[in-house]
């Protein structure tokens, strides 16, 4: 058994959200008791102890949205005669020649070294899109692999497009069902899959036809960007329909449980479709920034009561850096000092937490007994006293993914004083530069 005291405990809890000088104890994979650091050392005298000296104590951070397989692209020559002026430009000067390009060896390294960036920002489980039509079969192996070795929670899809052709948006479709049916017999709790596709834009319809009747098949949702840039938006309209939720909706590919991710321009007349869909809403503020493409209409989401989840799109793995920018850019879209406050929280600690559990099965972003020990400890030494109503006050101004110092998964210790102890980080820092410079040469 495993003691971690001497901790400011923020357990997420409704009843007990703070605990001063608390600790708890792990056993197995579980989390057995909660309580005052004296209390639970004189009840469990033999357990090892972890003394925290008045660290934070939290549960692992969620990122719903992101993309692995971009890391090689930070710092690379996009080798073009002119950087890309919109969203569609990013996508075909950049995102869209990386994912044909990647190789077997590409995916493994450009997803474990993201993995391990997550984990060293105190992320725990992740929400990941693929992309490889160079290396479609068995993709998703490969990212599975990556994530075991790692020790994280994943839930992993394949982008399912149109736009390199028929055949391989069949192959594509092909890889998530093999992966999904894979594991739904394996029972293995810390992995997911989900029918990944592009976008809207990106799909004939005889493709999102197959892949309703794939979902339908096998129980599953989508994992699908909504709405993202405005092209995706006047493809819709140009097909006839009100807009890119109008035409999803229609071919079921919204449904419970589907994370529309972005959500930008969706039409304000379409939100009652998305509501009634049950699907769930993915923000990515940091990417929607960096790409151009606008702000989501989250208080529109959240007044609905369309359960929004957050991301990060990969433009960063630090989930307490998305949620920053997340209430700044609710505060600047709509200018009011007062947006975003209770609607970023939600996002992080309250909805990511449902959408793990209806997608993952799993009870996790709490600290209570019998939940599963995925935590982290939090470099951070409060200038003024924490207390239940001003915790989310210190998330947001004072802490950042640089002061996770420790992670722990299932009760797993994988991170430990900022050193992975599950992979040799080291090395792996190393191969990586090194593929990432292989794939350079060939993008």
């Amino acid at each position: 058994m495993l003691l971690i005291g001497n901790a400011t405990v923020l357990t997420f809890d409704e009843e007990t959200p703070i605990i001063n000088n608390g600790a708890i104890l792990i056993e197995g994979k579980k989390i057995k008791e909660i309580g005052e650091t004296e209390v639970l050392l004189q009840k469990y005298p033999n357990a090892v102890f972890k003394n925290v000296q008045d660290k934070i104590l939290m549960p692992g951070l969620i990122n719903t949205h992101t993309h692995l397989y971009s890391t090689f692209a930070r710092g690379m020559n996009l080798k073009t005669d002119s950087p890309p002026q919109n969203f569609l430009e990013i996508l075909e000067k950049l995102w869209w020649r990386l994912d044909n390009t990647l190789n077997e060896n590409d995916i493994y390294y450009s997803a474990l070294f993201a993995i391990l960036e997550c984990i060293k920002n105190g992320v725990t489980t992740i929400f990941d899109h693929h992309a490889s039509f160079n290396y479609i079969d068995g993709s998703l192996d490969i990212i599975a692999q990556a994530a075991m070795e790692a020790g994280i929670r994943a839930n992993l899809c394949y982008e399912v497009s149109d736009r390199h052709g028929q055949t391989k948006s069949d192959a594509s479709l092909k890889e998530n069902e093999r992966f999904i049916r894979k594991i739904q017999v394996s029972q293995n709790d810390k992995l997911g899959g989900m029918i990944g596709l592009h976008a809207s834009f990106t799909l004939e319809d005889r493709t999102l036809n197959k892949a309703s009747e794939l979902a339908d098949e096998l129980h599953v949702p989508f994992h699908i960007h909504v709405a993202e840039g405005i092209e995706d938006l006047q493809d819709s309209t140009k097909r006839g329909y009100l807009g890119v939720v109008d035409r999803l909706s229609k071919f079921k590919i919204l449904r419970p449980h589907t994370l529309a991710v972005h959500g930008v321009h969706i039409k304000k007349e379409e939100i009652p479709f998305l509501k009634e869909s049950g699907a769930y809403v993915v923000h990515n503020p940091e990417s929607n920034m960096g790409n151009a493409v606008g702000a989501a209409p989250i208080k529109d989401f959240f007044d609905n009561e369309i359960l929004t989840g957050l991301g990060t799109d990969a433009y960063t793995h630090d989930m307490f850096e998305s949620i920053k920018v997340a209430n700044l850019l609710q505060k600047h879209q709509l200018g009011d000092p007062q947006a975003g406050w209770n609607e970023v929280y939600n996002m992080a600690f309250n909805n990511n937490i449902q959408i793990v559990s209806n997608l993952l099965g799993v009870e996790i972003g709490k600290i209570k007994e019998n939940f599963p020990a995925d935590l982290i400890i939090v470099d951070y030494i409060s200038p003024t006293p924490i207390e239940k109503d001003n915790v989310y006050s210190h998330i947001l101004f004072g802490m950042n993914g640089g002061m996770v110092e420790t992670v722990i998964v299932d009760g797993k210790i994988i991170m430990d004083n900022r050193e992975v102890t599950v992979l040799d980080y080291e090395r792996i820092h190393r191969r990586t530069r090194e593929q990432a410079r292989r794939f350079w040469e060939r993008f």
